[in-house]
C-alpha cells in the first residue's frame, strides 16, 4: 500500500478534539449514499413504467405497418407475400381500420372499428389483456329471443374495451348496433348503414384512449360494413426485433416501392416516447443535483481536514513529500468517501429494487396509471452509468482542496505554529 493511500486512510479516522470533522465526513458519505440510492431506484422505476407501456402499445400495435398511398390495398394476398420475404419478417396480416358509432338501447359513443382475421393472432398479443377469445370473432353466434335489440338470430362477434363496454352499460353477450358514418341511399334517401353484433370479449389495456375508443371486429365482417370488398386498409407485420424494426421499413420500402409506405411502430408512437426519454433524462439529471450536494459536502470535509492537519502537511513536506503526493493523500481520502458511498448507494437501491420485484409492496390506482403496482427493471448498465458519474463528481470534489494543500509551504507552518 502506498504511504498516501496509508495516510488518507488514517485521516478518516479523527482524534477526539477533532470528531467535528469525523462528523462532516459521515455526513458526505450518507449523503452521497442518499444520491445513489434515489437515483438508481427511480431509473429503474421509470425504465420500468416505460417498458410496461411499450409492451401494453405493442400488445395492441404491430411493429410495422404498410399502407397505400392510393388509400386501400385491392391485393393483400399478394403483398403479404412479398412483405414476408423481406429478411427479418415472422408475420405478416390485412387489417382495417374505420370508423363508426355502437348503440346499445339510448347509449351511443364514437368507436374505432378495427378489422382483424386470425392470421393477426401472430402479429399482435391482445390475449394477455382479453376476457374472452380472439378466435371467437369468426363465425356467428346466436342470440336468443330475449334480446332487447331486435330479437332472436345468428350475430358476428365484436370485442370492445372496457371503456367503450362502461359507456354502454354492456358486456359479454350484450347485443349492439353498429352504425356506419357514411350513409347508403336508398329509395328513401340516404339512410346510415345499421348492423347488429354480439358482444364476445372485453378487454382491458390500461389505456383510455384505447378502452374507451377500439373494438375488433372479424375482417369480413369489417370488409362488408364498409363496402370494402375484398380489399384492405393496410398489412401489419410483425418482425424479429422490435428495436430493429426501423431498418426493416427501410428494405421494406425498397423492396414494395411506390405506393406503398411502411411506418414503423416508434415513428407512430414518436411523440409519446421521446416525452419519456426527455422525462427520463430530466429525472437523472435532477437527482444527480443530490450527488452534487454530497460531493460540496466533501469538498467542506477536505478544507477542514487541510485545516487540521497543516502541520502533518509541513512535517511531510520536509521529509521529502512532493507536491502531487500530497494531492494524492486528499484524493485517497475523497475517493474513498466516494467509493463507500457509492457502493453502499447501489447495494441498498438494488436490494430495495429487489424487494420492489418480489413483493409489490406499493399499489398504484390503475385507473390513473394502468398498472396496479410499480413496474421495476434492474438493468446493469444503469447502475455502472451512476457509479461513474458519482466516482467522477466525488474525484472532481477533491481537486481544489488537494491542490491547496499541495500549496502550503513549510516554512510558513513552522514558523508561524
Amino acid at each position: 500500500m502506498r504511504y498516501e493511500l496509508a495516510i488518507g486512510l488514517r485521516y478518516l479516522r479523527a482524534k477526539r478534539k477533532e470528531a467535528f470533522v469525523s462528523w462532516i465526513t459521515a455526513i458526505s458519505t450518507l449523503g452521497l449514499i442518499i444520491g445513489v440510492m434515489t437515483l438508481n431506484i427511480v431509473l429503474a422505476v421509470y425504465t420500468g413504467f416505460e417498458e410496461d407501456l411499450r409492451d401494453r402499445i405493442l400488445s395492441f400495435n404491430p411493429h410495422l405497418i404498410v399502407l397505400s398511398f392510393s388509400g386501400t390495398i385491392g391485393d393483400p394476398d399478394g403483398l403479404r407475400e412479398r412483405i414476408e420475404k423481406v429478411a427479418d419478417v415472422t408475420a405478416a396480416a390485412p387489417f382495417i381500420f374505420g370508423q363508426a358509432m355502437l348503440a346499445a338501447g339510448p347509449r351511443v359513443t364514437g368507436v374505432v372499428v378495427r378489422g382483424t382475421g386470425p392470421d393477426s393472432e401472430r402479429v399482435v398479443t391482445i390475449e394477455s389483456h382479453l376476457v374472452g377469445k380472439v378466435s371467437a370473432l369468426a363465425g356467428l353466434h346466436h342470440v336468443d329471443a330475449s334480446s332487447k335489440d331486435g330479437g332472436p338470430g345468428d350475430l358476428p362477434g365484436l370485442i370492445v374495451g372496457k371503456g367503450v363496454a362502461a359507456q354502454l352499460k354492456a358486456e359479454v353477450g350484450s347485443v349492439v348496433n353498429v352504425i356506419s358514418p357514411a350513409a347508403t341511399t336508398t329509395a328513401v334517401g340516404l339512410v346510415p348503414k345499421v348492423k347488429r353484433f354480439v358482444i364476445v370479449g372485453l378487454f382491458n389495456s390500461g389505456m383510455s384512449e384505447y378502452d374507451s375508443s377500439l373494438v375488433y371486429m372479424d375482417l369480413h365482417q369489417a370488409q362488408d360494413f364498409f363496402n370494402l370488398g375484398s380489399s384492405v386498409t393496410g398489412i401489419e407485420v410483425r418482425t424479429n426485433d422490435m428495436f430493429h424494426s426501423k431498418e426493416v421499413a427501410v428494405e421494406m420500402t425498397k423492396a414494395l416501392g411506390f405506393p406503398y409506405r411502411v411506418r414503423d411502430w416508434m415513428d407512430i408512437n414518436h411523440n409519446l416516447f421521446s416525452a419519456l426519454q426527455i422525462g427520463k433524462t430530466v429525472y437523472f439529471i435532477v437527482l444527480l443535483l443530490i450527488v452534487m450536494v454530497a460531493a460540496f459536502n466533501i469538498i467542506s470535509a477536505l478544507i477542514m481536514v487541510v485545516m487540521e492537519k497543516r502541520k502533518d502537511i509541513a512535517i511531510l513536506k520536509s521529509m521529502g513529500a512532493t507536491r502531487a503526493s500530497i494531492r494524492r493523500i486528499f484524493v485517497s481520502k475523497g475517493m474513498i468517501i466516494g467509493g463507500v458511498g457509492t457502493v453502499v448507494g447501489s447495494g441498498a437501491a438494488l436490494i430495495i429494487c429487489l424487494l420492489l420485484q418480489r413483493y409489490h409492496f406499493i399499489e398504484l390506482p390503475p385507473d390513473v396509471y394502468g398498472m396496479e403496482t410499480l413496474q421495476v427493471r434492474i438493468y446493469p448498465q444503469y447502475f455502472l452509468v451512476v457509479a461513474a458519474a458519482a466516482m467522477l463528481i466525488s474525484l472532481l470534489a477533491t481537486l481544489y482542496p488537494s491542490r491547496q494543500a499541495a500549496r502550503l509551504s513549510p516554512v510558513d507552518v513552522i514558523r508561524y505554529e
